[in-house]
Formats: C-alpha cells, structure tokens, sequence
C-alpha cells in the first residue's frame, strides 16, 4: 500500500482534501498532552480494468488497490519538526503538500495574500530545517563514537552526513540529492522528510475547477517544479467534496457539466502513482478480483511477494497475459489457445496491467 502525508500552512483546505481522497466525515483529531495526533484514511484507487475484469469473472470480493493519507493539524511557521514524531508522517512513501489559490474573504490567509509559489517555497524550507536538525543531532552522536571506535562504516556515514548537511544548508531538499547504494541504505533509517517525493496540490477557486490546467501554469510554480521527484496536480476541494457525496451517477453528471474528466480523487492518485513509479497488476478468478500496486520495473518474485512473502519464497512460475488481450479474447483459456497466456520466470519485469496468476511450492 502507498502512504502519503497531507501537510499544508493554515485555512489551505488541507483536511477538506483529506475528506475528498478518504470520505472520511471527521478530519484530524488532537491528542493528549498538546501533541497533535494524525488521523489516517485509506482511499480505494479507481481503476476501469479492475471494474472490467470484475464485470467478467463475477467474483464474490472486488478488492482495489489503496492509498493510506495521513493528515494533522495545519503547521504554522517553525512547525514541521512536529512531523518527524508523528509515524505515519516518517513511514510516508511521499508527501502531498496543499497549497493554497483560493481566495475567500472569509478565511483570511495567514500571510496576507495568496501566492502559492511562496508557501511552496516556505514549507520547502520548514522540511529542510527539520531535516538538518536531525543530521546535526546525528553528527554529534557520531563525532563521539567515532572517537571511541573509530570504524569505516561509521566515518563512511559522517561523510554522508556531513554532504547531506552542505545540501541542507544551500537551501536544498535531500530529495534532489544523488545518492546510490550502501549510501542510499544509510540514509534510509532517518526518514528524512526532504527526502521524500512531493506532490503540490493547488486547492483553487470554484470559478477556476474547469480551467485547473491553466490554473497551474498561472501559479508561478514552474522553478518550483523543476526540482527532483516533485509533481503536481491541482482541485478545487471544496467543491469537489460536495460533488463526491452525491450519488455515483450524479458526481459524473456535475463533473461533466464542469468540462472535468475525472473527480479530484483520480487527479491526486494518478499524480502520486506517476510520481513514486508506481503501477498495477491484477489477479483474478472465483474468489476475488483484486489490483496490487508496485513500483515499475518490479521483477516477478518481488510482485509476488505483494500478496504473500510465501508465494515469493515458493515461486515457480508466473502466468501472465496482458490486460488487453484478456479483454479481447473474454477468457484466460482463450487467451492460452491463441497463445497468449505465457509462463514467466522470477526476473521477469511486471508490466502494467498484468494479469498474473502466481505458480508456489507450499
């Protein structure tokens, strides 16, 4: 399952997306002793193949991949340290930063004025000062051990560190910089918030919903954009909300009136799919039908393991046909007298879509 951390600056409308992507009715809860505790949803990924494939084997569960949001009170200024102690925050595979371009004179914007382009760059800079607290936290630790046991796994990790603070200092996220290998590996146990993919969700007017495209180029965000593994999509949440509380033929009724394809749920989740890599493939029969999602280039065995660590353990063979060939020939047998159901190995690159059936030694 993907996990993403919703962050954003006061009245950005923050925990009314967090509603639209999960349809949850509460947004975010406090907790004891002034610590704000994070409230977590899990949003079903729309996906037309696993409607069709469903249509088709008419299994007794339907079961669509998920995306986990994590969502907390909205950070002021100096306050996304707070997030390296809230664990769906640190655990998360990327974050969705909500940047406000709505304008409403109802709900003042702490800053005075709206400019997406500055709060982007603002809580850019909150993560990485977060992220330089932990490493000077962590230098200092190693400064002592290494004077008490001066290995070459911890001098290799200070040098790290100490690029990763020159990064930090020039203004920098970790996310941009190149790391590879047992570095890479070092690195990974901090859970460094800059270091995470970012995806910018502009939150814009009612007035704009049927132009979000132009509204993103007009938010001044393109240098933003231009860093490393950093992405963006835009809605209106508010009104996007109220449209996917109404009845499923209703919502697409409203969404074609407004010149909009997809809701702001399939907007957010395929951005965040092209950001991390991600894709899926599908299983099928009697039981159930259900899509997994993985990361692109995932090797055969690695997909296996997604259902269960035994199948990986155990795999033999992977059937695979590809989605468009299933739905032509409108069965697998057919599929296998025309050729197309093929046996792979463990080292075969899944491919989006796949249906796969995993062949184990139990």
């Amino acid at each position: 399952m993907l996990r993403a951390g919703l962050i954003g600056f006061p009245s950005t409308g923050k925990t009314t997306l967090f509603r639209l992507l999960t349809s949850a009715r509460e947004g975010t809860r406090h907790g004891q002793h002034g610590k704000t505790d994070a409230n977590v949803g899990v949003s079903r990924v729309p996906d037309e193949r696993l409607d069709r494939l469903t249509a088709m084997f008419n299994p007794r569960k339907r079961v669509p991949a998920t995306v986990e949001f994590a969502d907390m009170a909205g950070a002021g200024h100096g306050t996304a340290k707070d997030l390296l102690d809230v664990a769906p925050f640190r655990s998360a595979d990327a974050l969705v930063h909500v940047v406000r371009a709505f304008r409403d004179d109802a709900v003042p914007h702490p800053k005075g004025s709206i400019d997406p382009a500055r709060d982007a760059r603002a809580m850019e800079d909150e993560l990485i000062l977060a992220d330089l607290v932990v490493v000077e936290r962590r230098l200092d630790r190693l400064d002592k051990d290494l004077k008490k046991t001066p290995t070459a796994d911890l001098r290799r990790e200070h040098e790290v560190l100490q690029e990763c603070r020159a990064w930090l200092e020039n203004g920098q996220p970790l996310r941009g910089l190149s790391l590879a290998g047992d570095d890479l590996k070092r690195l990974r146990g901090f859970q460094f918030l800059s270091a995470k993919p970012l995806l910018l969700v502009l939150n814009v007017d009612e007035g704009d919903i049927g132009s979000l495209g132009r509204s993103l180029a007009d938010a001044g965000l393109g240098t933003f954009l231009e860093g490393a593994a950093t992405k963006a999509a835009a809605v209106c949440a508010k009104i996007e909300l109220e449209i996917a509380e109404l009845e499923p033929a209703d919502a697409v009724a409203f969404l074609a009136d407004l010149g909009l394809a997809e809701s702001g749920l399939d907007r957010v989740i395929r951005a965040s799919y092209d950001l991390l890599g991600y894709m899926s493939f599908f299983t099928v029969g009697e039981d159930e039908c259900r899509a997994w999602s993985i990361p692109l280039h995932t090797p055969a065995q690695v997909a296996a393991g997604e259902i269960h660590s035994d199948i990986a353990r155990g795999f033999i063979r992977a059937e695979v046909v590809a989605y468009d060939h299933l739905v032509a020939r409108g069965s697998l047998a057919a599929c296998r007298d025309h050729g197309e159901l093929r046996l792979e190995g463990k080292e075969y690159v899944v491919r989006d879509g796949d249906v796969i059936n995993f062949r184990f030694a139990t």
